[in-house]
C-alpha cells in the first residue's frame, strides 16, 4: 500500500535481505507487525530489491499518499479474523451494488411492461390499431369486437347466411357498427377477405357501404361496417307486410341509388370494379332508406383497356348471375348490369327470380316479365304489395329497363351510364327488349334445379362458389 513508513520506534533492519526474505523473516515472528524494503528510491521496491525493515509493536504515524506522490510500500500483517472482516465487508459492498443494479433493472423492466400494457389497452379502448394490410382501413382488435357485440350474443344478431352472421355492435365511442363474422365454410377465403378490405378502402360514394375496419384473429375473419338500421333490401321487398312501409317513390329512389353506385364502380372510381355478386341481400338501407351496395369479397378490378375477363372459378349467387358468366365464366360490367336488371324486376314484382312460380308456365321471373311486356300487360307484374301513390309510368319504365338489362347477350345490354339516364329521364326513348337470359322452361317446378345434373343448394341470400373445368 502507498504510505509513509511508520516511525522507527521498535524495528529491525537488515541491509542484505531481499523483499521475499524480509517477508519470510516477518512471518517467523508472531510480534512482527509489518515489513518493507529499505530502498526508498522506488527502484528497489519490487521483490528483487534489497534491504529489510521489520516493525514490532504498534505502528505509529502511517500516512497514505496518492499515486502521483507515491513514497513507499509497507506490508502490514493482519490477523485472519481481521482479513475475513475486510473480505466480508467488501463482499457486502459488492452485493449491495449488484442488488441495487438488479432492483433498478427490474423497475425499468416493469416500467416498460406497464407502458406496453397501457398502450395496448389504449389501442383496445379506441378499438383500432395501425393498418395490417396495405390499406387505409383500420385494423380492429378482437377484444374490441367481443366487447362491442357482447361476445357475439344472439340478442345482437341482425342477419345470417352462408357467409356467416352479422351482429349489431357499439364502439366505446358510442358509434353503432355492423360486424360481419365470416363462417369457415363461407366460401370466402383469406384472399377474398383481403380483396374486400383493400378494394373498399379505395371506394367512396354515397351508395356504397362504408367499411370502418377489419379484424383477423386466428381463424376469425371479421368486417366492421357502418350500421344500417333498416337491414337489407330483401328484408322489405319480399315481405307483403314490410314492403308497404316503403312508398313507390322510395322504391324508385332505391333503384336509382343502386344504379348510381354501380355507375361509380364501373366508370367513375379510380379502378373499374366489377362486383360479381350483386343481389337484393347485398343492398343495405340506412336510416333514411338510402341504398348502399355492400359485400365486395368477389369483386374484380379491370385496368387499362380491359373490359372482359374469364375465370375457371365461377362465383356468385344463382338467380343473379348472367348467362355468359354462369356457363362460360366470362364476366364484365355487363354481368353487373344483368344482376341489376334482376333486382329491378324483383323490386316491382316483390318476387324472387330464383323461386318464382307461375301456374300458367314454367318460366322464371325474367321470362314471365318478358311475356307480360310483349302482351302489353306489364303492370300485372306488380305484386300484391299495395305501394302508396305508385307512378305507373315509372313502374313501366323500371320493368322496361330491367328487361333491357337482363337480355341474353351482353352486347345487347345497356351500359350502366345508359341505365341511369333511362331511369332518370321520362322522355328517353327505350329500345324494345330481346328475350332475357335463361329464357327456357324449367323441367320441374322446383326452382332449385338447373338444366343438367348440377344442383344449386344455396339460398337466395347466400353466395355460392362453383368450381368446374372449362
Amino acid at each position: 500500500m502507498d504510505v509513509k513508513l511508520p516511525d522507527l520506534a521498535d524495528f529491525h533492519f537488515n541491509a542484505s535481505m531481499s523483499t521475499k526474505e524480509c517477508q519470510a523473516e516477518c512471518f517467523k515472528k508472531c510480534d512482527c507487525m509489518a515489513y518493507a524494503n529499505s530502498n526508498v528510491s522506488g527502484e528497489g521496491s519490487s521483490n528483487g530489491g534489497t534491504g529489510c525493515l521489520l516493525w514490532y509493536g504498534d505502528l505509529i504515524d502511517i500516512k497514505g499518499f496518492t499515486e502521483e506522490s507515491r513514497r513507499q510500500d509497507v506490508y502490514i500483517r493482519l490477523a485472519a479474523s481481521e482479513l475475513e472482516s475486510i473480505y466480508n465487508s467488501d463482499k457486502k459492498r459488492k452485493l449491495a451494488i449488484i442488488l441495487s443494479l438488479s432492483i433498478a433493472f427490474g423497475m425499468l423492466t416493469l416500467g416498460l411492461v406497464f407502458y406496453c400494457v397501457v398502450s395496448k389497452k389504449r389501442r383496445i379502448m379506441t378499438g383500432l390499431e395501425s393498418k395490417r394490410y396495405d390499406t387505409e382501413v383500420p385494423f380492429f382488435y378482437f377484444e374490441t369486437i367481443i366487447a362491442a357485440t357482447d361476445n357475439f350474443s344472439d340478442a345482437n344478431k341482425i342477419g345470417a347466411g352462408g357467409f356467416g352472421s352479422v351482429y349489431k355492435g357499439n364502439l366505446p365511442t358510442g358509434e353503432g357498427i355492423a360486424v360481419k363474422r365470416l363462417s369457415r365454410n363461407s366460401g370466402q377465403g383469406l384472399s377474398e377477405f383481403k380483396n374486400e378490405v383493400v378494394l373498399i378502402a379505395k371506394l367512396q360514394h354515397r351508395n356504397l357501404v362504408r367499411l370502418f375496419g377489419y379484424c383477423v384473429h386466428g381463424e376469425e375473419r371479421i368486417l366492421i361496417y357502418e350500421y344500417m338500421p333498416h337491414k337489407s333490401l330483401d328484408y322489405f321487398i319480399f315481405d307483403n307486410t314490410r314492403c308497404k312501409l316503403l312508398s313507390w317513390q322510395k322504391h324508385f329512389d332505391i333503384v336509382l341509388g343502386i344504379a348510381r353506385g354501380l355507375l361509380y364502380l364501373h366508370q367513375d372510381s379510380r379502378l373499374q370494379i366489377i362486383h360479381r355478386d350483386l343481389k337484393a341481400s347485398n343492398i343495405l338501407l340506412d336510416s333514411n332508406f338510402n341504398p348502399k351496395v355492400s359485400d365486395f369479397g368477389l369483386a374484380r378490378t379491370f385496368g387499362g383497356d380491359e373490359d372482359e375477363a374469364k375465370t375457371n372459378r365461377v362465383v356468385g349467387t344463382y338467380g343473379y348471375m348472367s348467362p355468359e358468366y354462369a356457363v362460360d365464366g366470362t364476366f364484365s360490367s355487363k354481368s353487373d348490369v344483368f344482376s341489376l336488371g334482376v333486382i329491378l324486376l324483383e323490386i316491382v314484382s316483390g318476387k324472387k327470380n330464383r323461386k318464382f312460380y307461375q301456374p300458367d308456365h314454367r318460366h322464371n321471373l325474367l321470362g314471365h316479365a318478358w311475356l307480360l311486356w310483349n302482351e302489353n300487360r306489364g303492370m300485372e307484374l306488380m305484386g300484391e304489395c299495395e305501394m302508396a301513390s305508385f307512378n305507373k309510368s315509372q313502374v313501366l319504365r323500371c320493368i322496361h329497363v330491367g328487361l333491357l338489362c337482363v337480355q341474353n347477350y351482353p352486347e345487347d345490354r345497356p351500359a350502366m351510364s345508359s341505365v341511369v339516364f333511362m331511369l332518370a329521364n321520362d322522355q328517353a326513348i327505350l329500345p324494345h327488349p330481346k328475350h332475357p337470359g335463361f329464357f327456357t322452361e324449367s323441367s320441374s317446378s322446383n326452382a332449385d334445379e338447373t338444366s343438367g345434373s348440377e344442383k344449386i343448394l344455396s339460398q337466395n341470400a347466400v353466395t355460392i362458389t362453383t368450381m368446374q373445368a372449362r
